[in-house]
Parts: structure tokens; sequence; C-alpha cells
């Protein structure tokens, strides 16, 4: 499948397809709500929509304080994963990042998220951690992962 993906900053109007995949994503999904906050209130957040055409087809946040940053999502609608809209939405958040001067990135990944485990690897996430029974329905443990930036940007 070859995709025209245009990747921009999430706007309210994006969040019923943003819960959609989410919904479908997560078993524990985040509300309404809480994306409101991120992106309307959040000094904190930068969250970006892949969209197809009029279709938001996967989205990511990133938290950045001071020099640090942390990954609060990933999601691709499951009918357009393995088509790097993963690939080219972990990009654009590392690009926020670099931007802004960030030295460390951290996530959490589901232990059983392989998948997800190989895209962070590929980028060079490196796993830290483990956070016990971070996860619920089903109860798991989440892989802490964190990539060191470069200095020279």
């Amino acid at each position: 499948m070859s995709l025209k993906l245009e990747l921009k900053l999430m706007e309210l109007k994006d969040l019923p397809q943003v819960l959609d995949i989410e919904k479908l994503s997560y078993t524990n999904p985040w509300s309404k709500a809480s994306f409101m906050y991120e992106i309307t209130e959040n000094p904190l957040a930068t969250y970006l929509v892949a969209r197809e055409g009029d279709k938001v087809i996967g989205y990511g946040g990133i938290w950045i304080v001071l020099d640090e940053a942390h990954i609060t999502t990933l999601a691709v609608h499951p009918a357009y994963r393995r088509n790097g809209v993963g690939k080219s939405l972990l990009n654009a958040l590392l690009d926020v990042a670099k931007n802004r001067k960030v030295r460390s990135i951290i996530l959490e990944v589901r232990a059983s998220n392989f998948p997800a485990q190989n895209l962070y690897q590929k980028f060079g996430f490196k796993p830290i951690g483990i956070r016990k029974k971070y996860y619920s329905r089903p109860e798991e443990d989440a892989i802490v992962m964190s990539l060191e930036l470069k200095e020279d940007y």
C-alpha cells in the first residue's frame, strides 16, 4: 500500500478519528477529555496526527520537560500498520525533541508488544528497566526504553 502521508499537529476536530484508533489499539484507551487536555492545556505536550487525505490513520504524543522527553502515546489504525506510518510519526516526534534540544527520551511499551519494541529499537531506543504491572486490562509489565540524543544539533 502506497500512502501519501501528511503529518500535522493534532486538533480538536481530529479527536473522533483519534479516539476510534485509540479504542482499536489499546485495551484501556484514553478518554476524549484526556486528549482534549493534552492538546489544549498541557504546555509540555505536542501531539501529531498522520493523515491520508481527510482520514487520520495514526497519532503520537510527546512531553518535553527541559532537556528530557517522554513519548506518551503512538498508535496506528490497524488497517494501516506495517506501512511506515508509525516510523513516520516516531521520526516526527524525534524531530520535535531535537528542535527543543532534548538530550534523552523515554517511553513505556507493553512487554508483549514486540512490533513496537522492534520499531523503537530500530531508532536506537534501548531497554533500561521494567515497570511492574504498569498496564491493566490485561495486567502486564511495561518495558521502559530510552534514547540518548547526540548534542550535535
